[in-house]
């Protein structure tokens, strides 16, 4: 279990801890979150205190397929997961959570060989660690994996309200948003849209409102995000 002898003395049989409820996700959002994925009740145990012990929520399963059922808070998150699972076996699991925005993996193993270590870090697990674990070493990964959750998460949070101010243009700012960013001069936006150069002045500052642009490098910055190019062939 814990190398430096974190764990339980016992062998107590312990319940899989409770699930945040909805309640408790609203007003605890930003708490992060460990998941322990593990067939072992006393690895899950064990695992469980030393998380909570350094002020961290956790929630454990025996099965990957629980894991997969449960209901996620919305907050920073790393899954702790054993490679060795009665129903899916870690690596398939990280191939199928690798599709959905599901929080960084650490793995743990009693098995560990180096094929499957360099396949789980190769398809972006934070860390690759062997049975008994060293309580250090474990604090340490699911520290990185929570702030690479964390920034994760904030660049999808800023991407989703840029969408939303996107959203907000009209069909003609959206074909006018490409000569913006690219630097065309309203005088060639116009003639290019068959439109007047007037016309092409209201737009531009109608997209500068809409997208809370305080300047056009900022507006290019966000249309790079958006994956907003330059026209195209006219």
């Amino acid at each position: 279990m814990l190398r430096d002898g974190t764990g339980p003395g016992g062998s107590q049989k312990i319940q899989p801890l409770p699930f945040c409820s909805a309640e408790c996700s609203t007003m605890n959002d930003e708490k992060p979150m460990v998941f322990i994925v593990d067939d072992d009740a006393r690895v899950r145990e064990a695992l469980s205190n030393l998380m909570t012990s350094v002020g961290l929520r956790v929630t454990a399963f025996g099965l990957a397929t629980a894991f997969l059922a449960s209901e996620k808070p919305d907050a920073p998150a790393c899954l702790v997961l054993d490679v060795k699972l009665p129903d899916i076996n870690g690596l398939e699991l990280q191939r199928e959570l690798a599709v959905i925005e599901a929080p960084p993996i650490v793995f743990i193993t009693g098995y560990g060989d180096i094929p499957s270590s360099v396949k789980a870090i190769k398809a972006g697990a934070v860390e690759f660690l062997s049975k008994p674990i060293v309580a250090e070493e474990l604090l340490r990964a699911v520290d990185a994996a929570i702030a690479l959750d964390r920034t994760a998460r904030q660049k999808r949070s800023e991407l989703a309200e840029l969408q939303t101010r996107y959203n907000r243009l009209t069909p003609r700012e959206r074909e006018v948003l490409p000569f913006v960013v690219a630097g065309f001069a309203n005088k060639v936006t116009a003639a290019d849209l068959g439109t007047s150069e007037i016309t092409i002045g209201v737009h531009r500052g109608q997209i500068m409102r809409k997208m809370a642009a305080r300047s056009l490098a900022e507006l290019v910055r966000m249309a790079d995000k958006l994956g907003v190019g330059g026209p195209g062939p006219g």
